[in-house]
């Protein structure tokens, strides 16, 4: 017979925010957890409800409502309390989901959920005693537009011009950016905090516990 609690479930999330091109995929990897990728969330372009830029810039892809945070949430329940879950696979350059496939946790007490908008589904995390963390990544702001644009740029996610106007405004919003993610209730910090936090949920078995801290 199990000794688990019914009421708790068998795996935790850390939710990863941070501003676009902090370095949140890359740090995801470095912990060597199972990995969620929020991005996959996002809306298609044909979707009626998608936000639009002032003045016919386009779809805003930074507003959170520009992703789906039902479908985002649900999931990650689905893996803490089953430890797997189908997932959209999603193609920035097309705006549209190109397919599905599945992430298993492999038994892991523990996963890593990152993306732009994480921050947003922190309070629901919590409510459902699935938070064991939630930090966001923050940095020099030149230094993540030059990431970001580069990455960008290499993977041909959208064309050149709107790239760019896109770092730049993401640049001058990139403080208040991490403020509001903070006020949702994410730790801000820089990498190697990160790292260490996460160690520590991870050897912790802080799995429900949210061991989120001011």
């Amino acid at each position: 017979m199990s000794s688990q609690s019914p009421s708790r479930p068998p795996a935790g999330v850390v939710l990863l925010t941070g501003p676009s091109g902090s370095g949140k995929t890359s740090l995801a990897a470095l912990t060597g957890l199972p990995v969620l990728n929020l991005d996959d969330f996002y809306k298609e372009a044909t979707d009626p409800t998608l936000p639009q830029l002032p003045n016919g810039g386009g779809a805003d892809w930074d507003s959170p409502l520009s992703w789906d945070a039902a479908a985002a949430v649900a999931a990650i329940e689905a893996l803490c309390r089953t430890g797997t879950t189908a997932v959209p696979v999603y193609d920035i350059a097309a705006s549209a989901r190109v397919g599905a496939s599945r992430l298993d946790l492999g038994g892991a007490p523990l996963f890593i959920a990152e993306g732009i908008f994480a921050a947003d589904v922190i309070a629901q995390c919590r409510a459902a005693g699935l938070l064991a963390d939630a930090l966001c990544l923050r940095g020099r702001p030149t230094t993540t537009f030059r990431r970001r644009l580069a990455r960008d740029l290499r993977e041909g996610r959208k064309p050149p011009v709107y790239l760019v106007r896109r770092g730049l405004r993401l640049l001058r919003r990139e403080r208040s950016v991490v403020a509001r993610h903070c006020a949702l209730g994410a730790h801000p910090c820089a990498q190697p905090e990160a790292l260490a936090r996460i160690a520590a949920a991870r050897v912790g078995d802080a799995v429900g516990a949210d061991v989120v801290r001011s």
